[in-house]
């Protein structure tokens, strides 16, 4: 998710879920090319499994991008098919390539040809009046031929003209049966699921009939929901959330000492303590700009300690 998933907010999430496959904020081939490309390869050794989601509409641009990727260590590359904004739509990419399956068949064979690790495509159900479960299989299927076996669907379709980002995550309906009947047509690929998952029992459901779920604002809004993901599926008991913010903490501490600054990290961990006694309070200090300007870790360390005080 652009501008949120960055790197403090994976760290955060990596150690609420140490087993789950990350992905960075959707980086565009041109920005990698051209643009401050260390930094926006950067990340912890402890954030794998990584994904690095990529943009871009060039065939040769994305083949170099994919390349730099693989140097910089990430586990999978993922190129992005679904993004509806107006501004991806103005640079050719996102949601509207799914109009172009020949474009985006070459784009994934472009960097298939020069990576080893895995080529992944995130898309949509459809777009506006191209939506029908025959093409989304005509799609997917031309995909296939190239070689890429796993593919992340958010069971909606795009509305390219008329709808923002969050009314397209919210107006068009959810269609997971849709998802299920493409995993039928297509038993020998990875299909994971996207979209509405905000519970448990909704992400059970879905396993049932999919390889895997994929997470994106509940785990934002709501760390812990990781935890409890954890927990169901893979029989193992979640870390403690005095454990997680101990070590952000820690984590904090090292990154504002190297010059980073305090809100850049805080403003990833305010649904930490989601339906916690003191969780406002939490969140207004950590929201609090006069005093992040101080770029105080002590400031974490307060509000951590005023949620204890009212769980004690």
């Amino acid at each position: 998710m652009m501008a949120w998933t960055d790197r403090h907010c994976r760290y955060l999430l990596r150690l609420c879920a140490p087993d789950v496959r990350l992905f960075t904020e959707m980086v565009t081939s041109g920005a990698l090319i051209y643009g401050p490309r260390e930094r926006l390869l950067r990340f912890d050794p402890s954030e794998h499994p990584l994904a690095i989601q990529l943009g871009g509409s060039d065939p040769a641009e994305l083949a170099q991008a994919a390349r730099m990727a693989q140097s910089a260590g990430f586990d999978e590359i993922n190129l992005n098919v679904g993004c509806p904004s107006a501004r991806v739509q103005r640079g050719r990419f996102g949601a509207c390539l799914m109009k172009e399956p020949d474009l985006v068949a070459e784009l994934i064979d472009s960097m298939r040809q020069v990576v080893d690790i895995d080529v992944s495509v995130k898309c949509r159900l459809g777009v506006d009046d191209a939506d029908s479960q025959p093409l989304l299989e005509t799609f997917v299927g031309q995909i296939a031929e190239t070689g890429c076996r796993r593919f992340y669907l958010h069971a909606r379709k795009a509305v390219l003209g008329g709808l923002s980002p969050a009314q397209n995550r919210q107006i068009p309906p959810l269609q997971p049966q849709r998802v299920y009947a493409l995993k039928q047509s297509f038993p020998d690929l990875e299909i994971h699921i996207n979209g509405g998952i905000c519970e448990v029992d909704t992400a059970a459901v879905h396993l049932d009939h999919v390889d895997g779920i994929m997470i994106g604002r509940e785990a934002y809004h709501r760390p812990l929901f990781l935890c409890e993901l954890a927990q169901t599926f893979l029989q193992r008991p979640g870390p403690d959330v005095w454990a997680v913010m101990d070590q952000y903490l820690a984590y904090i501490e090292r990154e504002t000492a190297a010059g980073t600054r305090l809100h850049d990290m805080t403003r990833h961990c305010l649904g930490i303590f989601s339906g916690f006694r003191g969780a406002r309070r939490f969140r207004q200090l950590l929201s609090d700009a006069s005093r992040l300007r101080s770029n105080d870790p002590g400031l974490v360390a307060e509000a951590v300690a005023g949620v204890a005080q009212q769980a004690a």
